[in-house]
């Protein structure tokens, strides 16, 4: 079995200075980069910046950013969270993503997935009745592109296209490519179907409530012949040098990203109840000192059968002072643990 890979994602989330006002976005952006070279300081093997659109998070051209730091860092491999393949061309993400498997030396990977927010839907002109069409057409053309051979296709949200070769080809031959799914039987069943690996966002309720889910996908696999295949999981959490340190430092940050997203989409605060519980043994956030992160990853890894762990280290507001140390314990306390305890698994 190839060894258990820890990953670090980022929404590129707006933090606050020094001087506890909102950084600027060009600001927060090179912070990222910064994040991600210690990140590959520390030996993490892999860092994923995600797609937004909107005031609350920097990084809307994912692959821009991850090319400077592929220019600063040399192991780390190079990935997003996620691409929103339904609003944006298939032929240029593969095009932008193989242009950065160039430039990284074959570090590049890409997941993709059709988001949890929607602001990119009326930005580039789509409708959201178009919501499952547009992801599973454009999935379907990329599915095509991965060969990395003559192009003949055909679908319903873009002109057909009928070219020898799309460029520029990988050097490996094939683009690492995941699907990312929150959680529906159809969205597993989909990435069996194309014969690609499964990353799960598992950002509320009990990880391993998730295991019919990954049941579901390796027997999808075993009909349609493909696998087996990487199973990851995506989840918030925060490393400081106590269990009370992290949960009090990221408390008022999470409450404030979770309220004002609660207004939007018409849910509650969360209440130090619901935190407490999702920050618990069984919660999703992967919160505390490193011994008690590492034995939660290593309980969910082996409960859902990972390949690989990536945990969502960016919240709300939180310092970027805060976040750099929380990547230094990740990666030089919680993941020789980790690796160490799950090297002999079969």
């Amino acid at each position: 079995m190839e060894p258990f890979e820890l990953g670090l994602d980022t929404f590129g989330d707006v933090t606050v200075g020094a001087d506890g006002q909102p950084r600027h976005h060009a600001a927060v952006i090179r912070d990222v980069v910064e994040e991600a070279v210690l990140a590959d300081e520390v030996g993490l093997d892999f860092i994923g910046v995600g797609e937004h659109h909107r005031a609350d998070f920097a990084i809307s051209a994912p692959e821009i950013v991850l090319a400077a730091i592929a220019s600063r860092t040399f192991r780390i491999r190079l990935g997003t969270a996620v691409t929103v393949l339904s609003t944006d061309d298939p032929v240029r993400v593969y095009e932008r993503f193989a242009t950065l498997d160039a430039v990284s030396n074959g570090r590049a990977e890409v997941i993709l997935g059709r988001g949890s927010f929607t602001e990119s839907f009326p930005l580039f002109g789509y409708s959201l009745e178009d919501y499952e069409l547009l992801f599973e057409d454009r999935l379907d053309l990329f599915s095509v592109l991965l060969d990395e051979g003559p192009v003949r296709w055909s679908g319903e949200t873009r002109a057909p296209v009928d070219v020898p070769r799309v460029f520029p080809p990988t050097e490996a031959g094939r683009l690492r490519t995941w699907i990312g799914v929150g959680g529906s039987h159809q969205s597993v069943i989909r990435a069996a179907r194309y014969g690609l690996p499964l990353m799960l966002a598992i950002i509320g309720g009990e990880p391993l409530r998730f295991a019919p889910l990954v049941d579901l996908y390796h027997r999808a696999c075993d009909q349609v012949g493909v696998g087996p295949l990487p199973v990851g999981a995506h989840c918030p959490g925060y490393v400081a040098a106590t269990d009370d340190e992290a949960r009090e430092e990221l408390w008022p940050h999470y409450l404030a990203m979770f309220s004002r997203i609660g207004r939007e989409r018409g849910w509650p605060p969360p209440t130090r109840e619901q935190y407490e519980h999702a920050t618990g043994p069984d919660g999703a956030m992967f919160v505390g000192s490193p011994a008690t992160v590492a034995t939660k990853i290593i309980k969910v890894a082996e409960g859902l059968g990972l390949s690989r762990f990536d945990m969502k280290y960016s919240a709300g507001a939180l310092p970027h002072d805060k976040l750099m140390a929380c990547i230094e314990r990740y990666g030089r306390e919680v993941a020789p643990v980790v690796r160490e305890a799950l090297a002999g698994r079969p």
